[in-house]
């Protein structure tokens, strides 16, 4: 008997090539070498030391490249590998439709082998059954395999539909662009054509203006000759007469400012002497710092004083709003501090009729106040003799006590008895006296906290303004305001 063995060809379905940008760089030029391991696996066989290029030299090679790739790569050179892509893929759908029809012969070649194999296998026996049965388990081992490349076709056949929509769109994409970018290279040709037009116009126009001052050439250098003549005339004649004149003007202007001047004081002092003929009340006193102000009946006049209600107050000017003294209600006032540079008034109700008396200007200051000040404030604490003249509204006899203005507090104390000691707070007060008291000029007003008041006063009217000046700067560093009640 003669043993029949099919002959079985392993054939493998040729797989399109895909195709690869020219851009890519491939580590080496040739394919590697591979040999067979134990289990028949594949290893790769180890690469001689090769000492390759540095990694700088790589990188700036590399960067070469990107910047050749970049200055050549347009969007109509991405828009013809986006077609070109896109045919490959046409070509892959192709080549999976002719391998699903190959794959559908060898299964149906495989069932007819399988079919004889069986046939055979029903009529021999012994050995060539064993070799039968071989062929039929190698023959459905085949088609398994069949059924498996079936399945990773399908795969691909997918992917390859999925790339060919992706390719599609992006071609359409790179087509839109490339008419997007060609519209807009038409409008800068156009602007700068336009650009070009208003160059051309423009070198026009400054050749018509240079031909015609080249024709008016000689008149203008005459003119210009002309015009320099008479500067150095006027520079070598006028000069001295200009400036003598200028001087005689200023001369002038200052006069005029100084006759307006006076004659806007002679009229208020006019305008004054008319009312004060006319004003039952005189105002007497030296109006500055130190001094006391106090209100007269004329002679001309039998009014009864303590029968008049007063009220003084103070302004910036005669015009501006004035601010009423509170307290200040007597006939006699003693300015402090607070009312230099202001002017200061008192309203007289008197059988119902009110007239008020002015001062003459603002209340001028003690020239020797401020040295006093600024040699105190190198001190620590500086101490005043003083004699309490009131305590809560009432008189008050006593000795003579120190009132120590400090940079945090102020103390009024008789040896180690301290009559009230206070920080500087929003609830102290001082100032000058308001009331009708003996020395107005030399007492001032001192409410430590609520409910304890003093008036105290000094040796001087020197000492009691430099208290008062003193003890504000010091409150005003302690970022309290330190005035008198309603201020």
């Amino acid at each position: 008997m003669t043993k029949v063995c099919p002959e079985i060809e392993d054939t493998t379905l040729p797989e399109p090539v895909i195709t690869v940008s020219s851009d890519v760089s491939f580590a080496s030029n040739h394919f590697p070498t591979y040999k067979l391991g134990p289990d028949n696996q594949i290893v790769e066989e180890p690469k001689e030391d090769e000492k390759g290029p540095s990694v700088k030299d790589t990188v700036e090679k590399e960067s070469e490249l990107l910047s050749d790739q970049h200055k050549r790569l347009s969007v109509r050179d991405l828009a013809s590998k986006f077609d070109k892509n896109l045919a490959a893929a046409v070509t892959l759908a192709d080549e999976a439709k002719l391998r699903e029809v190959a794959s559908l012969e060898g299964h149906v070649m495989l069932k007819k082998l399988r079919d004889a194999l069986e046939y055979m296998r029903g009529r021999m026996d012994g050995q060539n059954k064993e070799d039968v049965e071989n062929a039929i388990s190698m023959v459905e081992a085949l088609a398994v395999k069949l059924t498996q490349n079936e399945g990773e076709l399908i795969q691909e056949k997918f992917e390859v539909k999925k790339l060919g929509k992706f390719l599609k769109q992006a071609s359409e994409d790179a087509k839109k662009l490339v008419n997007q970018e060609k519209s807009f290279a038409c409008a800068e040709i156009e602007s700068a054509r336009a650009v070009v037009l208003k160059l051309g116009e423009a070198f026009e126009e400054q050749e018509r203006s240079s031909e015609a001052s080249r024709a008016q050439g000689p008149d203008v250098e005459k003119l210009v000759e002309e015009v320099q003549e008479a500067r150095q005339i006027k520079r070598m004649h006028h000069p001295t007469k200009v400036m003598g004149m200028q001087h005689e003007l200023h001369g002038l202007r200052s006069r005029i400012q100084e006759k307006y001047l006076n004659s806007i004081k002679l009229h208020h002092e006019i305008k004054r002497a008319e009312e004060s003929k006319s004003c039952p009340f005189v105002l007497e006193g030296t109006q500055s710092l130190g001094s006391c102000l106090r209100i007269r009946v004329s002679s001309e006049n039998d009014i009864d004083l303590s029968n008049c209600s007063i009220q003084w107050y103070r302004a910036a000017c005669e015009t501006s709003r004035r601010e009423a003294i509170s307290g200040a209600n007597q006939s006699v006032y003693a300015p402090e501090p607070f009312d230099v540079g202001r002017i200061l008034q008192a309203d007289i109700l008197s059988n119902g009729q009110k007239v008020t008396v002015t001062t003459d200007g603002p209340i001028a200051p003690d020239s020797c106040l401020q040295s006093r000040v600024e040699s105190l404030m190198r001190k620590s604490n500086s101490e005043f003799n003083v004699v309490i003249s009131q305590m809560n509204g009432q008189d008050y006899a006593s000795r003579t006590h120190v009132f120590t203005v400090g940079k945090t507090r102020i103390k009024l104390s008789r040896g180690w008895i301290t009559k009230a000691r206070e920080i500087y707070s929003t609830s102290m007060q001082l100032c000058g006296v308001r009331g009708n008291i003996k020395a107005p000029t030399k007492a001032l007003f001192w409410q430590p906290r609520k409910s304890l008041t003093f008036i105290l006063t000094f040796e001087s009217e020197q000492q009691r303004n430099t208290a008062i000046v003193l003890a504000r700067k010091y409150a005003f560093d302690c970022n309290v305001t330190l005035l008198g009640p309603d201020d």
